[in-house]
């Protein structure tokens, strides 16, 4: 730039400008510092902030193109590691770091990235218990997505078969980690979820890394677990290793054969728990019938003097009938010196105007009878 008297303000901006930007380098430059008065602007996704020491700072800006690779959200405090370069923006003549990659310094992006992802997830209530679902509690079909080929779905078999043979177990054979990982673990909530097939899911996977086990920290993942109608068990890894999908699982197993365990009840447990109930019924029903038996002699009894009263009232009216009629009897007449005559066929004879002359009678005493022939008649004239 030749001197040439007086310069404008944008003279002198644009040749800063020009002099940083010619600088090589200034052109590709790591800078580490604390992130100071940061500022994201949301409608055009570009983010603005300074990086300090403990003497100095510097002001940065991330356009849109390079901010929507994060894979974490910066924050005032967070100490960072910046690539980009260095150069002036005209209108203020303030020169500042353009950058193009950051990350975070000492826990790393992904560690960084992961908590800033569960805590926003907590907020939602993705985490909430009260959204847990309860595990059936005889599960006839058990869903399981994992590896075809891992020692997992071996695990929950052998869990299965001596605890609840009684289940069928349905594998969804899936990647657990790489890059089909994730679409392959959400098609498989999906697709158990749209069939209804299960009645509850395994899903799961070995002990690893925290890298062999990130796809169970991805976004997709953890929403389709909770976003799940079926109940779900999350058994990733060994019982240190803490997934995202622990967190939005109904229930969490320190392991994959603990998943088995907690999915199904223990088949002698529930055999010792039927025959106390058995025992239980057989003594409820024994005093049961008791009781009906105590009823029913009871009622018999009741019955009993309900019949033989009446035939008690029938046997004394029948016993004074019999006395009146016996009163009445012929024998009794006979007995106080009376006597009956009757014809040879039997006819009782009242009047001596219907018996003849020699006509065989007899008459009838108390004791005995008499067989006679008429000699002689009297009639009664009336």
């Amino acid at each position: 730039m030749k001197r040439t008297g007086v310069l404008t303000v944008t003279q002198v901006n644009q040749y800063v400008k020009f002099l940083l930007e010619g600088d090589e380098n200034l052109r590709c430059v790591y800078v580490t510092g604390e992130i100071s008065n940061f500022t994201d602007q949301y409608r055009s996704g570009h983010l603005y902030f300074s990086l300090k020491d403990d003497k100095c700072a510097l002001k940065a800006v991330m356009f849109a193109s390079a901010a929507c690779r994060l894979r974490f959200q910066p924050k005032n405090g967070m100490k960072v590691l910046v690539r980009g370069r260095i150069s002036s923006y005209e209108v203020s003549g303030q020169y500042q770091l353009y950058a193009e990659e950051m990350q975070p310094v000492g826990a790393g992006e992904r560690a960084v990235a992961l908590e800033q992802l569960k805590e926003r997830l907590r907020k939602e209530g993705i985490f909430d218990v009260e959204r847990k679902q309860k595990l059936p509690r005889y599960p006839m079909h058990v869903g399981v997505i994992t590896s075809s080929t891992g020692a997992v779905i071996h695990d929950i078999r052998n869990v299965l078969s001596r605890r609840w043979p009684l289940a069928e177990i349905i594998l969804y054979p899936v990647a657990v980690q790489g890059t089909e990982a994730v679409p392959q673990l959400v098609q498989a909530l999906q697709t158990f979820n749209e069939r209804k097939c299960a009645d509850v899911l395994i899903i799961g996977r070995g002990g690893g890394s925290m890298e062999d086990l990130w796809a169970f920290n991805e976004e997709p993942v953890v929403r389709a677990v909770a976003s799940s109608q079926i109940p779900v068990i999350s058994a990733v890894g060994h019982e240190t290793d803490v997934t995202l999908t622990d967190f939005a699982a109904d229930l969490r197993a320190p392991t994959p054969s603990a998943a088995a365990e907690l999915v199904a009840p223990d088949r002698a447990e529930l055999t010792d728990m039927l025959m106390q109930t058995a025992v239980s019924m057989h003594m409820k029903m024994e005093q049961r019938l008791n009781d009906e038996r105590m009823q029913i002699d009871l009622l018999a009894q009741s019955l009993q003097e309900a019949l033989e009263k009446p035939v008690q009232v029938r046997r004394q009216e029948l016993s004074t009938l019999a006395g009146r009629l016996e009163d009445l009897s012929p024998l009794k007449v006979l007995h106080r010196g009376y006597s009956v005559v009757t014809s040879a066929g039997g006819d009782v004879l009242t009047d001596s105007k219907v018996v003849r002359v020699g006509e065989q009678l007899r008459v009838h005493m108390e004791k005995g009878s008499l067989f006679c022939t008429v000699d002689e008649k009297e009639d009664l004239h009336e």
